[in-house]
């Protein structure tokens, strides 16, 4: 059965009370409690209703509101709250049936009408709360970027990040407090950023312009393996590209890369889609630090690296939807873990280097089925004043789909 609804979500601008609709402004008097930063209860004061401000750390106001169930409440909220925003985190807990909601214009709105962008065409990325770096995959030539800022400070270490990857001729603009009386909007190159004194409430737009030599993420895998810091512990670029696409990664989907090394697949995995996620498992804390550090440098903040040996690291691991052994199959119980923890369609990717794992993929094989291939590359490598072709050591791969 259909309930009423009880819980009011209210976008609130920067001019408050005046650019709420009658129905907002209604909601907002017959509550008997309201939720919400304290700039937006100063937005709309004066309140009759009870109010709170969110507590800290943020999700301790969940129980709050879900105490006052069918009881009129108000949570208040930035702009449009099912962008970025409060409302798909509450939509999690109280049935939409119980929920109205009255969203003012985002700030990508506002900013997109701000430059005359279309929003369409622009990557929105919100950074509050978030790394920095998982802004880099959208820093493609001719890009037109919009992010919501942490605070402050984000303006100027976006300018730097820029600036780190060649692309100190972009244009950043800081568009400050949009829709009040404090509004402002202010310009400059990555290279000579110099705004200071930034509301903390900011939206920055960014026009990339990468020098000739910018590091760029394609969108292709097999990314170069100079852009992996490694020990030589890496599944070189040829070789990656093949195992990703025989990995085949949809959006939304969990990658396990048991024996991550440098991380390379696993970061590859989440640069195919801002939705994917992997967990990577490496037994040295030294390899898992440098995966970390690829996975920052190349914007792949969905990576989670976990230290600990295969199969009993394994243990109570989200179930994944496609597994990738690049190290330790041989051991004991590492592939029957896996393919026990794999979801039904799932896929799974072992690649072999020595002679004992291969011979274990050849039992595997005959009692699974799937698909074997052997991948032999050489590279032309110069040898003395010529050149040469230099074989690298050879890979078998097993690939198997789980019934």
């Amino acid at each position: 059965m259909t309930k009423a609804p009880w819980l009011t979500i209210i976008g609130i601008g920067e001019d408050g009370r005046v650019g709420l609709s009658p129905a907002a402004q209604a909601a907002l008097d017959q509550a008997e409690f309201v939720i919400g930063g304290a700039r937006h209860l100063e937005l709309v004061a004066p309140l009759s209703a009870q109010a709170q401000t969110w507590p800290s750390p943020f999700a301790e106001g969940y129980p709050i509101i879900l105490a006052r169930r069918g009881q009129p409440t108000c949570v208040l909220a930035t702009g449009d709250p099912f962008h970025y925003g409060v409302g798909a985190e509450l939509a999690r807990l109280v049935p939409a049936d119980e929920i109205v909601c009255h969203p003012q214009p985002s700030a990508f709105s506002l900013a997109a009408t701000r430059l005359g962008w279309s929003l369409p065409d622009c990557d929105c990325v919100s950074l509050h709360g978030r790394a920095l770096e998982r802004i880099v995959p959208h820093l493609q030539p001719g890009a037109r970027i919009l992010a919501l800022s942490w605070d402050g400070s984000t303006p100027g270490r976006l300018a730097e990040l820029l600036r780190a990857r060649g692309m100190g001729a972009s244009t950043i603009t800081v568009l400050e407090a949009m829709g009040g009386p404090r509004e402002r909007i202010r310009y400059a190159d990555a290279d000579l950023f110099e705004i200071r004194e930034i509301d903390p409430l900011n939206t920055v737009a960014i026009e990339t312009k990468p020098s000739r030599d910018a590091r760029v993420v394609p969108l292709t895998p097999g990314l170069p393996d100079s852009w992996f810091e490694n020990d030589g512990q890496l599944t070189k670029a040829e070789i990656r590209a093949l195992t990703l696409a025989a990995l085949a990664p949809k959006a939304g989907e969990l990658l396990w890369d048991i024996g991550l090394g440098a991380g390379s697949v696993g970061i590859e995995w989440c640069l195919r889609h801002p939705r994917n996620r992997c967990i990577g498992i490496e037994e040295r804390p030294e390899r898992a630090e440098r995966a970390r550090r690829n996975a920052q440098e190349l914007g792949a903040t969905a990576l989670d690296t976990r230290i600990g040996q295969a199969p009993e690291a394994l243990a109570d691991l989200p179930v994944p939807d496609a597994i990738f052994i690049g190290g330790g199959a041989s051991k004991p119980g590492v592939f029957e873990t896996a393919w026990t923890a794999l979801k039904p369609g799932g896929r799974l990717v072992v690649n072999a280097v020595t002679l004992e794992t291969e011979t274990l993929l050849g039992t595997l094989y005959g009692r699974h089925g799937g698909t074997m291939r052997r991948l032999a590359l050489a590279r032309l490598e110069a040898v003395g004043g010529m050149h040469g072709w230099r074989a690298a050591m050879p890979v078998t791969q097993w690939v198997v789909v789980k019934p």
